[in-house]
């Protein structure tokens, strides 16, 4: 596959410099590009090397300035990343599935398949699903009772997508989650454990992916709800209950305790754990690690165990590996302190 500079600036809405006849026929990173090759410069650490690299063209910020020009064909960009992926997926395309479904896949009663659908061998599909047009569903995948999986979704294999779930128009759900199990709910009776049935599902909306081996539990009684255009990345546990906003982004190995509601286009970084029954807000950013215990405006960014303001952790962190000194310190003032007080204290001799 080969595309002019002009094509490319036809595909990609990016204004150039340079020969518009120049061939691009592959994509690669900056520094292993070859002369036939298109990369991309997002920031400054690479800007300042833009004659370094040997590909034939680059994408830039569509706000870089040069003196002079360091490479013969560079496109400005809106978003160099994405115009760059865009001509990713075009050097690379997916390949579509062909239609069908496997006579190895099991189809159970009164469910209804739309046009132009994948279904592959080894899949389980209870009773009452409906699926609707051009959904790829891959082996292994469990499907329950009365789930609707709208248009143009893919499912990865070995996924289980338990009763009632219902998810949204081109989602991705990867390999090895588990949506709409039971959530974590008991209650102590005496010495033992009552186990709290679990009676409500999971809605997932549009153009969310969902990473794999995730953890989505059905509300005990109402609705988890992952609202439109969410990600999450691999090994991430959502709780009964919880509500996620649209575009928010949920980083790997996060916990998100039940009944907590995360705002719009909120990002949850690595690793950090979130309690239950709280709200964090629009536009926020939670730090990795951090422990998040109490409810969290809109617009603000937090870090640290337990949460505090990002700013204030910074200088935390600074002064945590100084502590044992500052403790000796203080023993030493202590102790000097109280020599001072007896002497203060002695009485007078007669």
């Amino acid at each position: 596959m080969k595309l002019t500079v002009k094509e490319i600036c036809e595909m990609i809405h990016a204004p150039v410099t340079g020969d518009p006849s120049i061939v691009v026929s592959g994509v690669s990173s900056f520094d292993n590009a070859k002369e036939s090759d298109i990369t991309f410069a997002g920031d400054g650490s690479y800007l300042s090397r833009l004659g370094q690299t040997r590909a034939g063209a680059v994408i830039v910020p569509r706000d870089a300035t040069f003196e002079n020009r360091p490479h013969p064909c560079v496109f400005f960009a809106e978003n160099p990343r994405r115009a760059f992926f865009e001509l990713v997926a075009h050097f690379h395309p997916v390949p579509a599935p062909a239609p069908g479904i496997s006579p190895l896949a099991v189809i159970g009663k009164n469910c209804v398949l739309g046009n132009h659908v994948t279904i592959s061998p080894h899949v389980v599909m209870e009773e009452d699903v409906v699926i609707e047009d051009h959904v790829h569903i891959m082996p292994h995948v469990f499907i329950g009772n009365g789930c609707v999986i709208k248009e143009h979704t893919v499912i990865r294999p070995n996924v289980t997508v338990m009763d009632g779930t219902c998810l949204g128009k081109h989602v991705i759900i990867h390999s090895g989650s588990v949506i709409g199990s039971d959530g974590y709910g008991f209650v102590q009776d005496g010495e033992s454990h009552f186990k709290l049935s679990h009676t409500g599902h999971v809605i997932i909306g549009d153009h969310v992916e969902i990473g794999a081996c995730n953890t989505i539990d059905r509300g005990t009684l109402g609705v988890t709800w992952i609202g439109n255009g969410v990600k999450t990345d691999n090994q991430v546990h959502i709780a009964h209950n919880v509500s996620i906003g649209d575009h928010t982004l949920v980083v790997a190995q996060v916990g998100i305790a039940g009944s907590t509601s995360i705002g719009k286009q909120t990002i949850i970084a690595g690793k950090a754990g979130i309690s239950g029954h709280l709200t964090i807000g629009n536009h926020v950013i939670v730090g990795p690690y951090a422990g998040v215990s109490s409810s969290v405006p809109d617009h603000q960014i937090v870090s640290g165990i337990p949460h505090m303001p990002h700013k204030t952790w910074l200088k935390v962190v600074n002064i945590l590996g100084r502590l044992p000194d500052m403790r000796k310190t203080l023993l030493g003032l202590k102790k000097r302190l109280e020599a001072l007080e007896r002497i203060i204290q002695k009485p007078e001799q007669p």
